[in-house]
């Protein structure tokens, strides 16, 4: 392994999941953990969005943690076991099959043409057939759209996208709304997520002010 603070991290998962080690550690579960992958996730893009570097450091930090603590717990698998070598492996061997243009030479004309063979690449290593195959679905529903939308682009499907109407507002006319906001921000090249996070952002600074006043 690359960097000996990288082993030392898998030599201190180690003694906490070893006997005579945390016995709260040594309980967890791939299921257990799930809810703190999220929520280290989100309070790493919290740093970004700060712009604190030591923030940051500390936050990507415990999102690593998250990873080498689910590879050691899968090193104890009974049927199937595997480590964080053996996680790092599959990464870098993928990351190498998706990049011809950079480790055999295939010649592209920028980001897009990228993207391109990265979806194809993928399509073609898993079998996939439909633009649904390997979406997670029980993601929050605004990534979850924006992936349906790029989805359906990359694979030729003619989307019906209802427009933003002013009629009563019930579940299915704010539904279809959002849904055409954010496929006209898709469609725009905007990250319709950023650009919400960013008005909250602006929000709370307002609620910030008035309170102060």
């Amino acid at each position: 392994m690359q960097g000996s603070q990288l082993q030392r991290l898998v030599e201190v998962m180690d003694r906490l999941r070893s006997p005579g080690g945390c016995p709260w550690d040594a309980e967890q579960t791939h299921e257990s953990l799930l809810k703190y992958l999220l929520e280290e996730s989100y309070e790493f893009v919290d740093a970004v969005q700060s712009g604190n570097r030591i923030d940051m450091r500390e936050e990507l930090g415990d999102v690593l943690l998250q990873v080498y603590f689910h590879a050691r717990i899968a090193q104890d698998d009974g049927t199937d076991p595997f480590t964080i070598e053996d996680v790092a492996e599959t990464i870098a061997d993928k990351l190498i099959r998706r990049h011809p243009h950079v480790f055999e030479g295939l010649e592209v004309n920028g980001a897009d043409d990228v993207l391109k063979n990265w979806e194809e690449i993928k399509r073609a290593e898993k079998g996939r057939t439909s633009a649904l195959d390997g979406i997670a679905m029980a993601q929050p529903a605004l990534p979850l759209i924006e992936k349906l939308l790029y989805r359906a682009k990359t694979h030729d499907v003619e989307l019906e996208i209802p427009q933003v109407n002013d009629g009563p507002a019930d579940e299915s006319a704010v539904g279809q709304a959002l849904l055409s906001v954010i496929a006209w921000a898709h469609a725009s090249g905007i990250d319709a997520e950023a650009a919400l996070r960013k008005q909250a952002m602006q929000l709370s600074e307002q609620i910030a002010g008035i309170e102060a006043r």
